[in-house]
């Protein structure tokens, strides 16, 4: 019973975080432009981007395919982790080992999820 608790509390604050995400990004989308622009990348990807994080929240929350989910927004977290590799800064820093931890804690809960093939 505590296992099944702590799991949908976990997988509800790692869905909040992706879902201010998608809210940043609609609300704000030149700031995410700006990144991607900024490393060379098609400033219309915030689009896709936003709409990842909303789906990555809501499958988080209704534990959907939780283990490929899971995978997929912690393989997420690791490349934009890279638009915040800012070594003098160190604000853009700390973001960048968040995104790393929030990977850690994502690959955690698909390892955990993961249904054997028997």
């Amino acid at each position: 019973m505590l296992q099944r608790v702590l799991m949908a509390v976990g997988r509800v604050l790692l869905a909040v975080l992706f879902a201010a995400g998608a809210a940043q990004k609609l609300a704000a989308p030149e700031l995410v432009q700006d990144l991607l622009a900024g490393r060379g990348w098609p400033v219309w990807l915030v689009w896709p981007a936003a709409a990842f994080n909303a789906a990555g929240a809501l499958a988080l929350v209704a534990g959907w395919r939780l283990a490929p989910v899971a995978l997929s927004l912690a393989v997420y977290c690791m490349v934009t982790s890279l638009f915040h590799f800012v070594p003098g800064d160190g604000w853009q820093m700390s973001i960048f080992v968040k995104n790393w931890a929030v990977a850690g804690g994502l690959l955690v809960l698909a390892g955990a999820a993961w249904e054997p093939r028997e």
